[in-house]
């Protein structure tokens, strides 16, 4: 069965990394032939491992600065804004980097040529990747299966989250209204192979099966298909591809059918390890709260007034009740009518607590907590034991976060920071849940870099 060629995600992001070095590469090579750039010296016998570093730096600041979100990548500002910090920081670390790096050039203008033999040639190739890659015929095409009803929330679903021409139609048992756009197939005269083979389908969404008298016969062309390559799948599985979150219909009380603990909360080898970093993150971490810390004793003196730190009750792991400790950001006695949940412009917080919130370093002291076992880099924020017993008894599963210790940051601080209602607090626990259900290496460091992103582009709460 022929098919159109498509791009999925993580071959996107693939693609972007891999030529992202090789046109650094090819540019600082273009640089020292036209040039008097000598800098890197390719007769040095370190001049592989120079470049070896100088790629993991651009991969790693890539990341941290969103060259590798794809909506970032389609966008020529976002672009040229992304490529031009991650060369420029890239440039500064590794021409300060000993031994692994050649020492500091003898003329400034190498520096200079440094910088624009990485930024131009990776700008001119991001510019084509948007002009040549990032078009529609490079798209995933998917047709979506089941009963009119679960098929119009699935299109509403995958419009909002998908580019346009994604959606080839659906093949139902009635055509929806207010999806004129959308092509319909009617399942009693269409047959499903022929729209797969004449639309160039790649993926089939199965939201339920459709009850009639062919529904054998389409089971039989579904696995004919996927025997072909194409890719069948079923709504919750999509649903959380798409959004990376539990679907809601999963929070019900046979939860364990759909969520379950990711293998890794059996691996010693990963408990272990994330203690190690937790520890390793938590000291580097502390020694950073030291250096800043004359500015925020000023700061909280002109702006705060009051106590430096402040202490309160929260729910960690398997229940239990710890003291977090974090920069003040709101006047004081913020709370003397009772516990209410922070907001994101919040009346309570101060004018220095502010810039605390937004740069993350309230936060700072919590490595304090991460030393003595309390949480850990990275889970589901600890919640305070008046909400909890509030949100225990409004949404269903609320205490399976507690399975773990609550984090610093965690998924759902990176996807969905703000939660100042029940409804946003149950989404939130979708997405602690999500990290739940698939907690590796992987997803942690994801998060890591997340939270960096969040940092230093002033997203925080």
């Amino acid at each position: 069965m022929t098919s159109k060629k498509h791009i999925n995600v993580s071959e996107r992001i693939l693609l972007l990394r891999i030529f992202d070095v090789v046109f650094a590469l090819l540019g600082l090579f273009g640089i020292s032939y036209f040039f008097d750039f000598s800098y890197i010296d390719r007769s040095n016998e370190d001049f592989l491992s120079w470049l070896i570093t100088l790629s993991v730096y651009l991969l790693f600041f890539g990341q941290v600065f969103e060259m590798y979100r794809l909506k970032v990548a389609s966008d020529n500002y976002l672009v040229v804004r992304s490529v031009f910090v991650t060369s420029l920081v890239t440039t500064i670390f590794f021409i300060f980097t000993p031994v692994l790096a050649p020492v500091l050039p003898s003329k400034r203008i190498h520096i200079l040529y440094l910088f624009f033999g990485i930024f131009l040639p990776i700008l001119i190739w991001r510019f084509a990747y948007i002009l040549l890659i990032f078009t529609p015929k490079y798209f995933k095409y998917v047709l979506v299966l089941g009963e009119s009803k679960s098929v119009a929330r699935v299109i509403d679903l995958i419009s909002v989250n998908a580019p346009a021409n994604y959606i080839v139609g659906y093949f139902s048992d009635k055509k929806i209204n207010r999806f004129d756009e959308i092509s319909f197939f009617d399942k009693q005269t269409t047959d499903l192979k022929e729209i797969v083979k004449k639309y160039y389908v790649t993926e089939v969404i199965v939201t339920d099966r459709l009850n009639f008298e062919k529904s054998n016969l389409i089971n039989k062309h579904l696995i004919q298909l996927f025997e072909t390559g194409i890719a069948i799948k079923n709504i919750e599985n999509y649903y959380e591809e798409i959004m990376s979150c539990i679907p809601r219909r999963h929070l019900t009380e046979d939860f364990y059918k759909n969520i379950s603990f990711s293998k890794t909360h059996e691996s010693r080898i990963y408990l272990v390890l994330s203690r190690f970093f937790d520890v390793i993150f938590s000291l580097f971490g502390l020694l950073f709260m030291i250096l800043i810390l004359p500015f925020v004793i000023v700061g909280n003196l002109i702006a705060n007034r009051g106590p430096l730190f402040y202490t309160q009750d929260r729910v960690g792991v398997k229940g239990k009740v710890f003291k977090i400790i974090k920069f003040r950001s709101m006047v004081q006695n913020a709370e003397k009518n009772g516990a209410v949940w922070a907001e994101k412009e919040d009346p309570r917080v101060t004018l220095f607590g502010k810039l605390l919130r937004r740069t993350r370093f309230d936060e700072i002291p919590q490595f304090f907590n991460i030393i003595r076992g309390q949480m850990a880099l990275i889970g589901p924020r600890p919640e305070r034991p008046e909400f909890v017993k509030k949100l225990n008894k409004k949404i269903p599963l609320f205490e399976i976060r507690h399975v773990i210790k609550p984090g610093l940051t965690g998924w759902a601080q990176v996807m969905y920071p703000y939660a100042s209602s029940i409804e946003e607090q149950n989404k939130k626990l979708r997405f602690d849940l999500y990290y739940i259900k698939n907690r590796s290496f992987y997803l942690d460091f994801k998060i890591i870099f997340k939270t960096i992103s969040t940092v230093l582009f002033f997203r925080g709460h």
